[in-house]
């Protein structure tokens, strides 16, 4: 458990830097939801929990962010609880990553690091949530959006340039690092490594108890592990659907709106002049310099960057003025000067110097009213259905905040009014597999699972498509079930513990016989018990590395294999306390490291990792030049009013 909330809570600091409230924030809106983000903090949100150069880290930012690791939390598992993230250390380390990002502001902004209000507005149009449904920036969706989910626009902005500056501060400090040939020649010997070793497997099947336990005993083993018995969250959500076949009265485009729409819209329907672009942003001139000398020697651009740890950026099709809003007027004349296949002069933007090659050019002719008479019509219709979806989620918004139940509002809007069965916060039937939410539910299933009970709310679903009504009708805590209903599942943890015990007990013996210069068949035989033939293992670093990477599960003796020194023996548990294992590496075989792509791929990940090591010693350094004061008390009580205690909700 404690992994899945450190996945979703701490960042690293490298040339990316996703901080964590940017971060958290960004995934939210890109997953189509934020719930309850801005205002919704508890009890004790005004607090400060840190005063960061004169700047504060308040109880309500550190509540927000973890309300949003929780929701992430729950999609992987729904068990997970705001009690186990405060128990882990959770509260903790959001507070530490919101410092480390409020020093970077503090010390950005003090020494001309800025990021105005364009480029904020950039990073604005790219978040899927703010989106229409021609999958362009609309104000009308990212309005709505920023209401239901009740964050300010001033709020966003805010998180958002204080991200942007952090980047700017950070990502210079990771490009350029390399690491020394020699030291990658090892580390690629390290890589090309085979290592054989033998196993022993002491399941703990063999070692369970003879006696059942006393009723004494085992609720005592039931209240020492009450988080192994927790139920999650329960929520029965009541919701209509109102969909666009429903929707009444929404008149047809006139051919005077076609026509003034397309007299408003002249230059989009001109001969255009649009290109294609693969591009490449560095901080600074010289290294800008480097890259273009390294693409005139012979490399693609591709490769320079990708050596130096960066990534270009496919720049889909746009004319001038558009790339010069998102760039620069200087970058943008420059590209657009360049021809086809070609790098444009090196050029300053907001972000850093752009290093551009034009893929595409393309010219368009021009429309006549005619030809786009058709897609002015279907754009003028969804804009009147999504001003008829919205005009109608503010009228039934009205009505809710004026105190109307979700039936009443359902019943004037002629909406039927539905149940579901209690779902978990993954939206999945509670007890049933395979089953879950209509599909119509899933976007607002988060916020519904930080909703409080019969406090009806109006979402676009689907947009333009789909308007829910919804609220929460009952709430069944995340808890460890009641002893009574799960005496069997108790007594049957209780020996698995037992024999998972007495397994390891058994290992520790097989160790010290093999330690002391047994043979593996005495060693064997000192468990006691009927063990299953010791097995041989062998595998290679870079197979290793290459299963990880996609995610494969490999065998507990396999990855220990690579944790060890030539000659030892170790112990280590089997997943569910299942068993023990007993792994004696015999050999280890170097690779060669002379193989040119080899050296070049562990060259490139050293490199990354050094580089994201001088951002870390960079943002360290930049805390301590701002100044940090903590209060320990505000912390702790934000933990008490968040957390509780698992054992106290056992009692």
């Amino acid at each position: 458990m404690i992994s899945i909330f450190r996945k979703v809570i701490h960042s690293k600091v490298g040339a990316a830097i996703a901080l964590v409230f940017v971060f958290l924030m960004a995934l939210a809106f890109a997953g189509g939801d934020i719930a309850n983000f801005g205002r919704q903090a508890t009890g004790g949100a005004d607090a400060d929990l840190a005063d960061v150069g004169g700047k504060p880290v308040t109880a309500a930012a550190v509540t927000q962010a973890a309300k949003s690791a929780l929701e992430r939390a729950r999609a992987n598992d729904p068990k997970a609880t705001m009690k186990m993230l405060v128990l882990q250390g959770g509260l903790e380390e959001i507070e530490d990553e919101l410092i480390d990002r409020t020093a970077q502001t503090v010390f950005g902004e003090s020494h001309g690091v800025i990021a105005g209000d364009r480029l904020v507005d950039s990073e604005i149009a790219r978040i899927p949530a703010f989106r229409g449904v021609d999958d362009q920036f609309s104000q009308e969706v990212f309005r709505q959006a920023l209401q239901q989910r009740g964050i300010s626009e001033k709020e966003l902005r805010d998180d958002l340039r204080q991200g942007l500056i952090s980047r700017q501060l950070l990502a210079p400090a990771a490009i350029g690092a390399t690491m020394p040939a020699d030291l990658t020649k090892r580390y690629a010997g390290m890589l090309d490594e085979t290592r054989k070793g033998t196993a022993v497997a002491l399941p703990s099947l063999l070692f369970l108890p003879k006696d059942k336990p006393s009723g004494q005993q085992l609720r005592a083993f039931y209240k020492a592990h009450s988080e192994a018995f927790i139920r999650p969250e329960r929520r029965t959500i009541r919701y209509a659907l109102i969909t666009a076949a429903g929707l009444k009265n929404i008149p047809a485009p006139t051919d005077q709106e076609i026509r003034a729409r397309y007299a408003s819209n002249t230059t989009d329907y001109a001969p255009q002049h649009n290109r294609r672009l693969l591009q490449l942003i560095v901080p600074t001139k010289a290294a800008a310099d480097a890259v273009v000398a390294e693409v005139s020697g012979g490399k693609s651009l591709e490769a320079a960057a990708k050596e130096k740890g960066l990534a270009t950026a496919e720049i889909p099709l746009l004319n001038q003025q558009t790339y010069a809003a998102q760039s620069s007027a200087d970058v943008a004349r420059a590209v657009f000067a360049t021809a086809q296949g070609k790098l444009a002069p090196v050029a300053k933007g907001p972000l850093g110097w752009h290093i551009v090659r034009v893929e595409q050019v393309q010219d368009t002719a021009g429309k006549t009213l005619d030809q786009v008479r058709g897609e002015i019509v279907t754009a003028l219709t969804m804009e009147k259905r999504r001003k008829a979806f919205a005009d109608l989620a503010a009228r039934i918004e009205e009505q809710f905040d004026n105190g109307a139940s979700l039936p009443e509002v359902a019943k004037v809007v002629g909406a039927q009014v539905q149940t579901t069965p209690p779902l978990t916060a993954d939206g999945a039937v509670y007890l049933n597999p395979g089953q879950s939410a209509p599909a119509e539910l899933k976007p607002v299933i988060a916020t519904a699972f930080a909703m409080e009970q019969e406090k009806p709310q109006v979402a676009e679903t689907q947009p333009a498509e789909v308007l829910a009504l919804y609220d929460v009708t009952a709430i069944a805590a995340s808890a460890p079930a009641p002893f009574e209903e799960i005496h069997q599942d108790v007594l049957q943890a209780w020996a698995l513990e037992t024999g998972s015990a007495g397994a390891k007990a058994a290992a520790l013996k097989v160790q010290a016989a093999l330690r002391a210069g047994k043979s593996l068949q005495q060693a064997v035989a000192a468990a006691g018990k009927p063990l299953p033939p010791p097995q041989s293992i062998a595998m290679a670093r870079r197979q290793l590395t290459m299963a990880l990477q996609e995610g494969k599960q490999l065998p507990p003796p396999v990855t220990l294999l690579f944790r060890m020194a030539k000659g030892t023996t170790k112990v280590q548990t089997a997943d569910g306390k299942r068993g023990w294992f007993v792994v004696t590496l015999n050999d280890v075989t170097p690779g060669k490291a002379d193989n040119a792509a080899v050296l070049e791929a562990a060259q490139k990940e050293l490199s990354g990792q050094l580089g994201q090591a001088y951002a870390e010693a960079l943002s360290t350094a930049i805390r301590k030049d701002v100044g940090v004061k903590k209060d320990p008390a505000a912390l702790k009580a934000l933990r008490q009013q968040l957390g509780g205690s698992l054992s106290a909700a056992t009692e």
